[in-house]
């Protein structure tokens, strides 16, 4: 475990040097807004993300690597949770190092460890109710189960969709001679534990009318995510966890076919009704990523077994040799190690494309999780030319009003230093706190149209257009509107919710 920690710590140390080689992701912005509205609840997540991103800043600050600190954190104490993992089915050395270097290069776990996101806990928070529950078996001790259920608990105020996974060990546990332990109260008192944490973000969404809901039901009746097929979803499984394949895929048939790993079963089943639901849902290929880590602990330790039957001890340092080379070749992908110039040439030789999970994204020239890192400094800077032309006495009364929680968000964090105003916006969250006694009759508009705007006020002057080509949202025009033709904002208000 000392080399596992070695592992870890190397991990820790690459993504704190990396993290602050583009800019800040839109996302980013969005939590970082939302640490400073504290609530249970926002209307596109849970509140646990937002609450770790205020103290984050309170405590080292705003930069790039200060920002991207707990999900660097995360994803390197999930290279120790992993090998943890394996010890418990029956590894020793070589099957926990091999098992912390697969998790520690698989570019899924690379990308959690380089942007501030929902995605960065998932695995640890996944892996942690798998722990648990392979002690309960290996202890024979059901309190862990207990345990479980305060786990999975604070991953539903951190994402939702660990519910699946919740879903899908019942059905491994019913599946599987497991199925004793919902006969014992602790599998229950940990439902029980689980319900409570996750109990005042039901609350706040009943008070708002169940938000989420109405924005996944949004979201598909607008089809903006790329719907993929089984074969495609299966496909990108393979690209999103790359080196690691050869180990998840073993661990996976071990788990249903090696007679050492036949207690834990429920978990190779598990597995199967997590893909199962995704590809049903049309799920991004992203959200099943927080479940390999099992499979590729289990693979580990067949790994290891396969090759001490064999007595080719030669093959333990190929082989990680082999996971180190393939993990530097695809993280440029995810971690912004090349400049951009470099990162474009790369990609467009890859053998390969990367893949784009929503519509929108198949403009950029960069993938999505890169190009929502630019662009956001110039769009603040044109926004702060609009600022500068209203007159001094005017300003108290004029409000800025975004399109969606990227464009509010970066105005909220580098407005500051122009003077500027929190920004206003329909979009998520930002809809919740309303026009903030703004009447409209001034606004700074960004990215709408003139013509429909002049439809709208009374005076309608174009500003100027900011830009970035590496930048998803390219062209973003600003203008400034007065006289408005709609009465006051708070009339309005309700028409310009979007929740998508």
């Amino acid at each position: 475990m000392l080399i596992v920690l070695a592992i870890a710590a190397t991990k820790l140390v690459f993504h704190c040097v990396f993290n602050n080689r583009y800019g800040y992701f839109r996302d980013e912005f969005d939590y970082i807004a939302c640490g400073r509205h504290l609530a249970w609840g926002y209307v596109d997540q849970p509140p646990l993300i937002p609450f770790l991103t205020r103290i984050s800043l309170a405590i080292l600050g705003d930069s790039l690597r200060a920002v991207r600190f707990v999900p660097a954190l995360a994803s390197s104490a999930i290279v120790v949770l992993t090998a943890m993992i394996a010890r418990e089915f029956g590894g020793r050395r070589y099957a926990l190092i091999l098992s912390a270097i697969a998790v520690a290069v698989a570019p899924m776990y690379l990308s959690d460890g380089s942007l501030q996101s929902t995605n960065c806990l998932e695995p640890l928070l996944w892996m942690g109710c798998v722990y648990f529950a392979i002690l309960a078996i290996n202890r024979d001790n059901p309190r862990y189960w207990l345990w479980f259920g305060v786990v999975a608990g604070i991953g539903l105020e951190e994402k939702y969709s660990i519910a699946i996974l919740g879903f899908a060990m019942l059905i491994g546990l019913l599946l599987t001679e497991q199925r004793r332990a919902l006969a014992d109260k602790w599998i229950w008192l940990g439902g029980v534990a689980a319900f409570l944490i996750f109990l005042p973000n039901i609350i706040w969404n009943f008070h708002n009318h169940w938000p989420f809901i109405e924005l996944m039901r949004n979201i598909r009746a607008e089809g903006r995510d790329v719907q993929l097929s089984a074969v495609q979803y299966f496909a990108q499984q393979l690209l999103i966890m790359g080196p690691a394949d050869p180990l998840w895929l073993t661990g996976l048939i071990a788990l249903f076919f090696s007679r050492s790993l036949r207690r834990y079963r429920m978990f190779g089943i598990a597995y199967l009704v997590c893909l199962t639901v995704f590809i049903v849902l049309h799920g991004k290929n992203y959200y099943l990523a927080p479940v390999y880590p099992i499979l590729i602990a289990a693979g580990a330790v067949r790994f290891e077994v396969g090759i001490e039957r064999s007595r080719q001890g030669w093959l333990k340092p190929v082989t990680v040799v082999l996971l180190l080379a393939d993990g530097a070749w695809v993280a440029p992908l995810v971690v912004p190690i090349l400049p951009v110039d470099q990162f474009t040439s790369y990609m467009n030789h890859l053998p390969f494309k990367v893949p784009r999970s929503e519509h929108s994204h198949m403009r950029a020239v960069l993938p999505q999780h890169f190009a929502d890192q630019f662009g956001w400094t110039e769009m603040v800077a044109t926004v702060a030319q609009a600022w500068s032309q209203i007159p001094t006495d005017e300003r108290p009364g004029c409000g800025i009003f975004a399109q969606n929680y990227g464009q509010a968000g970066a105005i909220d964090f580098f407005g500051p230093r122009y003077g500027l105003p929190p920004a206003l916006s329909g979009h998520q969250t930002y809809f919740l706190w309303g026009p903030r006694g703004y009447s409209g009759n001034c606004l700074i508009v960004l990215d709408d149209s003139e013509e429909r705007l002049k439809t709208l006020f009374e005076q309608v002057v174009f500003v100027g257009k900011s830009d970035n080509p590496y930048a998803l949202e390219r062209n973003i025009p600003v203008f400034i509107c007065k006289g408005a033709k709609f009465g006051t904002l708070a009339e309005i208000w309700p028409q310009l919710k979007k929740w998508r």
